[in-house]
């Protein structure tokens, strides 16, 4: 699944993720990795914040797999 649906499908959920290079293009072009995902979890993230990321993962699994 490509990060960039991936992302979508989170924004979709109400889930805050970045999907792109995040400042390491180099690096990802020599591993050839095209985009990845970022979720990123502070002091003030909760367990429902977690679930509806997961849920959304298994929402887009459900997508495109």
């Amino acid at each position: 699944i490509h990060p960039h649906d991936l992302a979508q499908v989170c924004a979709d959920s109400q889930v805050a993720v970045r999907s792109g290079h995040h400042c390491a293009q180099p690096l990802m072009s020599l591993l050839d990795i095209p985009a990845c995902l970022r979720a990123s979890c502070s002091i003030y993230t909760t367990r429902s914040d977690i679930d509806r990321l997961v849920d959304a993962l298994r929402q887009a699994q459900r997508l495109f797999l």
